[in-house]
């Protein structure tokens, strides 16, 4: 089997799954990317192609069953809407270099670029957001952080670092408020608490009581944020 080989599990519709071989792999695992829907077959070095592709099979219907339930991909568009804290916002044709948002909608001037000038303007309020909630949860602390950075990550929506810096998911600006500001307390309470103990949920739960709800929704609903696509248009005008 070649590194990276593709095989078209056949049905309606039929499903490319990439074959992985890894040295770190103690079984087959089936994976499905919250990014991006692409499924991957892991199988140990030793594994014989035929034993992955039979586990394949054999787990055909849950496979099916997920990527029906997945959220299909979806790119910002004039005319169309876009969630900011949670709120579905409309998307109008602007004029200028980058989109604005003001009166509540997004105003950005059509063509090629306007999905990443959308993308550019929700890092700028995730940022905005993020860092006020920050300095907000660390004073109550009395803990001060590092640096804010924003990523593009699929697997978290926050991290802390030994040194003290907050590294965030910008897509959380879509999310509603209360999640924003869940993400933010909890890195925080990892400044007192470098792990996941009782502790750090005492902690957490002090900066924000009630957690669980946002909690609970980024489980159900982060896929949808991920499903955002913000790569320029292939057709039309680049201005």
């Amino acid at each position: 089997m070649r590194e990276g080989q593709t095989h078209i599990l056949p049905g309606d519709p039929p499903v490319p799954v990439r074959l992985k071989r890894s040295s770190r792999a103690r079984r087959f695992s089936l994976r499905v990317s919250r990014a991006d829907g692409t499924v991957s077959l892991s199988l140990p070095l030793w594994a014989p192609e035929t034993e992955a592709l039979a586990f394949l099979k054999e787990r055909e219907d849950w496979l099916r069953g997920h990527l029906a339930r997945a959220p299909g991909r979806k790119r910002p568009e004039i005319g169309g809407t876009i969630p900011i804290c949670g709120i579905e916002r409309p998307i109008v044709a602007g004029t200028g270099r980058a989109a604005r948002f003001a009166g509540g909608a997004v105003q950005v001037k059509d063509g090629a670029r306007m999905p990443p000038r959308v993308r550019a303007l929700l890092q700028a309020l995730a940022r905005e957001r993020l860092v006020a909630a920050s300095d907000r949860y660390a004073a109550t602390l009395g803990k001060p952080f590092g640096r804010v950075s924003l990523r593009d990550t699929r697997s978290r929506w926050g991290s802390c670092s030994a040194k003290g810096d907050l590294m965030f998911s910008w897509r959380l600006i879509m999310a509603p408020t209360e999640v924003l500001d869940y993400v933010a307390a909890h890195e925080v309470a990892h400044l007192v608490e470098m792990n996941h103990s009782p502790a750090f949920w005492s902690t957490c739960a002090r900066l924000y009581p009630e957690f669980e709800g946002p909690r609970a929704w980024l489980k159900t609903h982060g896929p949808h944020l991920l499903a955002w696509q913000f790569d320029p248009l292939p057709d039309g005008p680049a201005s």
